[in-house]
C-alpha cells in the first residue's frame, strides 16, 4: 500500500440509520467524517430498516430478526446466515476493521475474522454492563463480555471509549486499557435557536406556545430513564418525547409523544424546547446530551463518573441522582428561572463548540489506522 492511497475502512454496527439509537448515529457520523477525508468507507449492519446509501458511504445491510427489540426493548438484532459471507467479503476488502461495541453478533464475527486474517482491528466500546431490570439480560451481558468481548478487547489494536466509566470497564479485560475519544456533533444541524423560529417550530409540532417544554430523546425504556421522567411530571412544565412510541401512552395533555424523527427533524425539535432531560443510567456522555448542548439547551442528566474527564461546570450542567423527586425539583427550578436557563444554555453551546468536532474525531481515527498499517501520517 502506498501512503497516498485512501484507506479501505470497514465499520461494523448492529444498527444503522434510519434505525434510531446512539450507537448507530455515532457510526453514521464517523463513516461520513472518514469518507469526507477521502477514504473508502463501508458499513456492515442489519437490514432494519433498509435505506439507500448516502454521503459517500457504502452500506451493506444483512437480513436480521428484530424480535428481541420488539418484544423486550433490548436492541439486539439476530442476524441470518448471510452475515458469514458479508463478513468474509468485507474483511477481505478492508485495510482496517472497526467494530462498534462487542455485545453484538456482527461485531463478534467481524472481529474474529479480522483477528484471524491479521487485519488491524479497532473497537469503540460505547457502554459497560447496563443494569437492566431483567436478570436474564444482565446475565447475558456478563457472559458475552467475559468470553467473546474479552477476546475482541484483547485483539483490538486500540479500544476507544467516550467516558471514564467505560474505560474502567475495558481495563478489566484488556491490559492496555482504552483511549478516550469524544464523539462529535454536527453543529450546523444542532445549533441554538433564534427567538423568531421557536414559535414556528412549536406550531409545526403542535406543541404549546407558552409552556416550558422539557425534551427527552431516546427509547422508552428504563435504562434511558423514560419511566423516571414520567414520574417527575408536574404542572409547571410539559414533557416532550422523541423516539420510538411506547405501547401505552399516558392520557395526559401535558405529555407529547412525537415518535422517531429524522436527524434534521430532531435538530429542529431541540430548538423548539426549553430544557433537555435524560435521567439514564450507565451511559456517561451520550450523544443526545452532546446534541442538546450544541443546540444551546440547559441539560439535566444523571450524575455519572463518566463525565469526570470532561471537566463540566456543575453550576451550568445539572448532574443529579436518579431520583424522581430530585428530578422534579430540578426541572421546576429551571422552569421558574429563565435567566438561569439562558445562562446554562450559553454554557452548553460554548462547551459543545469547543469540544465536539467530527473532523477532529476522524483525524484521530485516521492517525491510529495508519499507525497500525505502518503508514506515515
Amino acid at each position: 500500500m502506498t501512503p497516498s492511497r485512501p484507506l479501505r475502512i470497514l465499520l461494523v454496527s448492529h444498527y444503522y440509520p434510519p434505525h434510531v439509537g446512539g450507537i448507530e448515529n455515532v457510526a453514521a457520523q464517523q463513516a461520513r467524517a472518514l469518507a469526507a477525508r477521502g477514504h473508502e468507507v463501508a458499513v456492515l449492519t442489519s437490514a432494519l430498516p433498509a435505506a439507500p446509501p448516502a454521503d459517500g458511504v457504502r452500506v451493506v445491510r444483512v437480513p436480521a430478526w428484530n424480535g428481541v427489540e420488539d418484544r423486550t426493548g433490548v436492541p439486539f438484532p439476530v442476524f441470518g446466515p448471510r452475515l458469514l459471507r458479508a463478513v468474509r467479503e468485507g474483511v477481505r476488502w478492508a485495510d482496517v476493521v472497526h467494530v462498534h461495541d462487542t455485545l453484538y453478533q456482527s461485531s463478534w464475527l467481524a472481529g474474529l475474522r479480522a483477528a484471524r486474517t491479521g487485519t488491524p482491528l479497532f473497537v469503540t466500546q460505547h457502554v459497560a454492563v447496563v443494569e437492566h431490570p431483567s436478570m436474564l439480560v444482565r446475565g447475558v451481558q456478563h457472559a458475552v463480555y467475559r468470553t467473546i468481548g474479552r477476546r475482541l478487547f484483547r485483539a483490538g489494536r486500540e479500544v476507544f471509549v467516550v467516558n471514564d466509566s467505560v474505560a474502567a470497564f475495558v481495563r478489566r479485560f484488556r491490559r492496555g486499557g482504552a483511549k478516550l475519544l469524544p464523539n462529535g456533533v454536527d453543529t450546523t444541524r444542532y445549533r441554538p435557536a433564534s427567538a423568531e423560529e421557536i414559535p414556528l417550530l412549536r406550531e409545526r409540532w403542535g406543541l404549546p406556545a407558552r409552556r416550558i417544554l422539557v425534551l427527552f430523546v431516546g427509547r422508552p425504556v428504563p435504562k434511558k430513564g423514560y419511566d423516571l421522567l414520567l414520574a417527575a411530571r408536574h404542572p409547571d412544565y410539559d414533557l416532550v418525547f422523541a423516539g420510538e412510541r411506547p405501547k401505552h401512552v399516558p392520557g395526559d395533555p401535558s405529555i407529547h409523544h412525537l415518535g422517531a424523527l429524522r436527524p434534521d427533524e430532531l435538530g429542529d425539535l431541540y430548538r423548539a424546547c426549553d430544557v433537555f432531560a435524560l435521567p439514564s443510567t450507565a451511559e456517561g456522555f451520550p450523544l443526545t446530551v452532546q446534541e442538546a448542548m450544541a443546540s444551546g439547551l440547559p441539560v439535566v442528566t444523571t450524575d455519572d463518573p463518566g463525565y469526570a474527564s470532561y471537566g463540566l461546570d456543575r453550576t451550568q450542567v445539572a448532574l443529579i441522582p436518579r431520583d424522581a423527586e430530585i428530578l422534579r425539583a430540578t426541572l421546576r427550578s429551571l422552569a421558574a428561572d429563565p435567566a438561569r436557563r439562558e445562562a446554562m444554555g450559553r454554557c452548553s453551546a460554548g462547551f459543545a463548540a469547543a469540544r465536539f468536532s467530527w473532523p477532529e474525531h476522524a483525524q484521530r481515527l485516521e492517525e491510529s489506522y495508519r499507525a497500525a498499517l505502518g503508514i506515515p501520517a
